[in-house]
């Protein structure tokens, strides 16, 4: 019976002790594990006289109780401290301010493609796109550019090959071309996306934006467009009423061609788009020329047709007042913050467009 009681007192000290989870497993270990000391001492009550062996059953029990309740609070103990500690390193000081945060501003650019998107589908037109890297072909070829065309020089266009067969896209009619050949008319799109010419100042870049619009049925004619860019210079311009006039021009994809300029007056050095008797060009547009259908192998007898071109980043420039268009490349944020839009304020007619 001693022996119990040495080894009580001896764990009962070393559990007082200040001690590690570890330290306490390897005791828990050292008392009743397969060959521990209480596990031992089990093993003892075989060999003793039955008499003896029910007191000290009882007396061994006892001790196991006190000892494995002794290993308990120690653990929680432990437990307990290190909560402690870790509240008391991460503690929050409520008195100081809280920390600022920037939030994200939606590029003017992919504002006014948001704009212009949601204008166009309100009458029916799809959103369709293309690749950046063009072929020859859907780039000038299919459009009806003459090989002596100005366009085709490489100091207007961007070549990425020695041969002049592939190219970055000078505008993105070549997507009216990928999607008439891949299909079947009526079309109704538009292809808003980047365009890239060997041009760079204050009004020009080598890269900007652009939107191709393309509506291919029977019986189309220049009434349906002129009411098309009506409906939507009001619409993006948000005005009630709007001057436009058609000037005649040339585009070898468009026969006849029309540059189309829309009133407006300064006020305090500002640009009031609907007022006033100035005119500003806006967009070139025209009747699908004949040619363009052949090469998408669209009947013309049957089917005609009306394209128009629209520069986005000119558009943003007007509509919001940026007098450089180079700004719109630089990524300085200052800018961004000025101009840019809330990305949860999306565009749609119903509820404005530029709110």
């Amino acid at each position: 019976m001693s022996d119990i009681i040495k080894i009580k007192n001896e764990y009962l000290s070393k559990l007082a002790n200040k001690l590690d989870l570890n330290d306490v497993n390897q005791i828990k270990s050292d008392l009743f594990g397969k060959s521990g000391k209480i596990s031992n001492e089990f093993k003892k009550m075989g060999s003793l006289p039955p008499d003896n062996r029910k007191k000290f059953a009882s007396e061994l029990n006892s001790i196991k109780d006190e000892l494995q309740a002794a290993i308990e609070k120690k653990i929680k103990e432990i437990e307990v401290d290190k909560i402690n500690k870790k509240l008391q390193n991460e503690k929050v000081d409520v008195t100081l301010p809280e920390r600022s945060f920037s939030k994200g501003k939606i590029h003017p650019v992919s504002q006014v493609i948001d704009e212009i998107s949601s204008i166009f589908s309100e009458i029916g037109f799809n959103v369709a796109e293309g690749p950046d890297v063009e072929n020859e072909y859907n780039n000038f070829t299919a459009l009806n550019t003459p090989d002596n065309h100005p366009a085709r020089d490489m100091h207007d266009t961007f070549y990425l090959d020695e041969k002049k067969e592939l190219l970055l896209r000078t505008h993105t009619s070549p997507v009216q071309v990928r999607t008439m050949l891949s299909g079947k008319p009526p079309f109704k799109i538009i292809a808003p996306g980047r365009t890239y010419r060997s041009d760079s100042d204050q009004t020009h870049a080598p890269m900007f934006h652009q939107v191709e619009g393309l509506h291919i049925d029977k019986n189309i004619n220049m009434g349906h467009l002129k009411g098309c860019l009506n409906y939507f210079i009001k619409e993006f311009f948000e005005v009630d009423k709007i001057k436009m006039r058609f000037r005649p021009s040339h585009f070898p994809f468009t026969e006849p061609s029309a540059e189309v300029d829309i009133g407006y007056t300064l006020k305090d050095g500002k640009i009031i788009i609907g007022e006033g008797d100035n005119w500003l060009e806006i967009l070139g547009c025209g009747m699908v020329h004949p040619n363009v259908l052949k090469n998408v192998k669209v009947n013309p007898s049957m089917y005609q047709g009306y394209a128009f071109g629209i520069g986005i980043d000119r558009l943003a420039m007007l509509k919001y007042g940026i007098n450089d268009l180079r700004a719109f490349f630089e990524t300085d944020y200052r800018w961004l913050n000025h101009f840019g839009f809330d990305p949860l304020d999306v565009p749609s007619n119903y509820r404005g467009l530029s709110r």
